[in-house]
């Protein structure tokens, strides 16, 4: 079925989606750019997944959350988008049901980088929300499914043009995701992180223009603003001044996590037994960072998943990592490692200074954004 918003009387125009098919630590983008858009005025119906293989999911931070619902009634889903502007869930039993089946599909026949089968995930998800618009990113790179942007624009197309055909207009950046997204990977790290940023204490520099375009591309889509820049001014002034904080925070408790969460993070997420630097083995310049190695370490580590089935641990992961660019002094932290044991601890720490190549010689990060692609009912929206 496909959620109808009239009976509660908001603008069509302004009920936008957004989507990301995934990267090493990108998919708490999503949990701080629901609440911000809504802060902005966007109504945000998002119906998200769990990770799989080396990539994360949204789903999986959300059930990191004691008692959020990520499958609620879907009454209570609509009724909380209308309430607050937004509500971040999984598939239901009514809403994009078939998704799970897809999701096992692509798994036991070795297609998770299938096109098709991506664009049936991602695009049922999405029109079963109901929206006017949506806002995505295709990752391409070690970090993403896509290796590279060649394919990535071929997935841009095929979700380009199911959304057409839909009528729904879309907006696709290109996302070069080599690196590790953000400081942080695991469900409660990246919570963590969350957190932080929605409080103003601290934004990876890399990430946040991520959330900030993503978001500024959705309130132009919606109407909102007019351009790119004004977009970005009120993103902003809704980060800056606890907007959006406070819209995450009215989500969580309206879906029943607790009301104080970012207030509140490290005594409902108390620390693991081994919480850890791994120190750098040689100074230098961070020159690559395998996000593909370090999501596999991850998954090792029991962060993620191999099998649509498994359960993850959602305290293990990782913090504070390095980027590519960054300086570093012999013995300084390569990331926080989060464990329950030493052994864990030191299988972990191996991987990820594999990982990482150090050696003399600054290096420059390459550009986030690698293009930008958009149906034709949004070229509107073009900046």
């Amino acid at each position: 079925m496909v959620c109808d918003w009239s009976s509660l009387g908001l603008a069509r125009a302004t009920i936008i989606d957004k989507h990301s098919t995934g990267g090493v630590g990108d998919e708490k983008a999503s949990l701080i750019i629901v609440p911000l858009v809504a802060a902005c005025g966007i109504h945000m119906p998002m119906i998200s997944a769990r990770g799989l293989g080396h990539t994360g999911g949204e789903i999986d931070l959300l059930e990191a959350i004691d008692g959020y619902d990520i499958a609620p009634p879907l009454e209570k889903f609509m009724a909380t988008v209308g309430k607050i502007g937004c509500a971040l869930i999984g598939p239901t039993p009514r809403l994009a049901p078939a998704d799970a089946a897809i999701f096992k599909v692509r798994d036991v026949t070795a297609t998770v980088e299938s096109i098709p089968l991506i664009t049936g995930s991602v695009m049922s998800k999405k029109l079963a929300a109901g929206v006017s618009g949506l806002v995505m990113t295709v990752n391409f790179g070690r970090g993403a499914f896509m290796a590279t942007q060649q394919q990535a624009e071929e997935l841009a197309q095929s979700l380009l043009g199911v959304a057409s055909g839909a009528g729904v207009p879309a907006v696709i950046l290109l996302v070069y995701m080599e690196d590790v997204v953000g400081d942080a990977v695991g469900s409660r790290p990246q919570l963590r992180e969350v957190a932080a940023f929605l409080r103003g204490q601290r934004r990876e520099p890399r990430f946040e223009e991520i959330v900030v375009r993503l978001a500024a591309e959705v309130l132009v889509l919606g109407g909102l603003a007019g351009h790119l820049e004004e977009a970005r001014k009120m993103v902003r002034q809704k980060l800056d001044d606890g907007s959006a904080a406070a819209k995450f925070s009215q989500m969580v408790a309206e879906l029943g996590g607790p009301a104080d969460l970012l207030e509140c993070i490290d005594t409902i997420f108390p620390d693991l037994p081994i919480v850890r630097p791994v120190p750098s083995p040689n100074g230098g310049y961070v020159h690559s960072v395998d996000a593909h190695q370090i999501g596999m370490a991850m998954v090792g580590l029991g962060a993620g998943r191999r099998r649509p089935e498994q359960t993850i641990d959602h305290d293990v992961g990782i913090s504070n990592m390095v980027h590519i660019g960054d300086r570093m002094e012999r013995g300084a932290p390569l990331c926080v490692l989060h464990t329950r044991d030493e052994s864990s601890f030191r299988i972990a720490a191996a991987a990820i200074s594999a990982a990482i190549t150090i050696a003399s010689g600054a290096v420059d990060r390459s550009p986030v954004f690698a293009g930008r692609m958009a149906s034709e009912a949004s070229k509107f929206a073009l900046n």
